[in-house]
């Protein structure tokens, strides 16, 4: 693989594990602390459930920075917004790491929190987009998947990284964990930020964009354009997104606070069989991807999500066992087959759906509308439903299948991608 190709995954991954570390912690953070640390007032259950609702105020920016930095992307250049958004996203959780707790600032304290968490979203609105769109304009012929896939698996190494520092956080006893342990997760994201800005800052911008400047001017509002010429792509995004975002979210999340709150098994099980589904992820992810290169983007991404609206049932059956090997299995099937085939082919796809000149503001905006309605609310929904359910989880089950069945409706509504010419008119006309 030549250098350039090697910078340009590298650019992808990297920027992807910052993007998902910071929202995994938060997500992570929200489940197991924040309910004690920013809403200590209220009933234990509640303050979980305000917790996660300030997880999903960062969803409500996000389209709002797909808009803007889709917008800039288009018109200046796909490199110089995705150092921007790096360092919005990397800057905001590194800042929650600093920020006073109820206790020490009263109501000021959940209030900045909400505040970085829209700074949180609102960088991260245009981050993964563009790390994708970055990968996929530099892949050779047949292999946009594979190197789409690089973007996904940087999400997959940002959580398994975040699990990881969480678990060895969690290990320290609650008085330490509660004063100061949970900080370090937000803190070390500036590894990631100093690393991931050392590598785009050496990326140069994509042929594709180069390209689509020098033949034809840019458009001076992409983001209408895409609205108008694009109508049934952005729905087919949105609808994808419902299935992969949420369960994506709704697993490592919402699953981490029912085994440790409902269930009462221990954090280091719990999280522990998150790492292990994760890191199988690794694997599962590009294999889907590259299948896709071979068979087609909808076929996979379709067969992934019924597979994973038949796993809903059963996933909660081995949950309700407390066995650290069934959760475990739960775990792994649900996201590393589940989630990663849906998740692998996706960023291509999503890609390909949208001319040069639009890619970057149609990926960005369908695929954060779709985030807000899916990944945004899943954990508090979840949460709310198993609460009025008297704790039991079969209402969860029912919403993850109806996620799933209108995703595999979505992708079947769309057209086929993995053939396409990226400058070709048929996607820009």
């Amino acid at each position: 693989m030549e250098a350039t190709h090697r910078r340009v995954i590298l650019a992808a991954a990297v920027g992807s594990a910052l993007e998902w570390y910071d929202f995994f912690i938060y997500g992570t953070a929200a489940a197991l602390v924040f309910g004690d640390l920013f809403f200590p007032k209220l009933d234990p259950a509640v303050g979980t459930l305000a917790a996660f609702a300030t997880f999903g105020v960062g969803f409500v920016a996000r389209p709002f920075g797909g808009i803007v930095f889709g917008h800039l992307g288009d018109r200046i250049g796909r490199k110089p917004v995705l150092v921007i958004t790096l360092l919005l996203v990397g800057g905001g959780t590194f800042l929650i790491g600093l920020l006073p707790t109820y206790e020490t600032a009263g109501l000021l304290a959940p209030a900045l929190l909400v505040l970085l968490r829209l700074v949180q979203g609102f960088g991260a609105g245009a981050e993964y987009g563009g790390a994708v769109i970055l990968a996929v304009e530099f892949a050779p012929e047949g292999k946009r998947g594979i190197f789409g896939s690089w973007a996904p698996i940087g999400v997959t190494v940002g959580n398994l990284l975040a699990a990881g520092v969480f678990a060895a956080c969690s290990s320290l006893p609650r008085e330490d964990f509660l004063a100061w342990g949970w900080r370090i997760p937000f803190l070390l994201s500036i590894v990631l930020v100093l690393v991931g800005f050392y590598i785009r800052a050496r990326v140069t911008e994509t042929p594709v964009f180069q390209q689509a400047v020098a033949n034809r001017k840019v458009l001076r509002s992409p983001i209408r354009e895409v609205i108008r010429r694009y109508p049934r792509e952005v729905l087919v995004v949105i609808g994808a997104r419902l299935a992969e975002n949420g369960l994506g979210y709704l697993f490592p999340v919402f699953a981490l606070s029912y085994l440790t709150r409902n269930l009462g098994v221990p954090k280091a099980t719990a999280l522990t069989s998150i790492m292990t589904a994760h890191a199988l992820s690794l694997l599962t992810i590009p294999l889907f991807s590259a299948l896709s290169d071979r068979i087609g983007r909808r076929p996979v991404y379709i067969g992934a999500a019924l597979f994973a609206a038949a796993w809903s049932w059963p996933f909660f059956m081995l949950l309700e066992t407390r066995e650290p090997l069934w959760i475990t299995v739960a775990m792994v099937m649900a996201i590393s087959v589940g989630v990663a085939g849906m998740f692998g082919p996706q960023a291509a796809y999503f890609a390909e759906l949208f001319g040069a000149r639009l890619r970057y503001s149609g990926f960005a905006l369908a695929r954060e509308l779709g985030s807000l309605l899916a990944g945004g609310i899943a954990p508090a929904l979840s949460a709310w439903l198993v609460t009025s359910m008297g704790g039991q989880p079969w209402g969860v089950a029912i919403y993850m299948i109806v996620m799933c069945l209108i995703t595999a409706f979505a992708v079947y509504s769309g057209p086929e991608t993995y053939k396409l010419d990226l400058h070709a008119d048929h996607v820009d006309s």
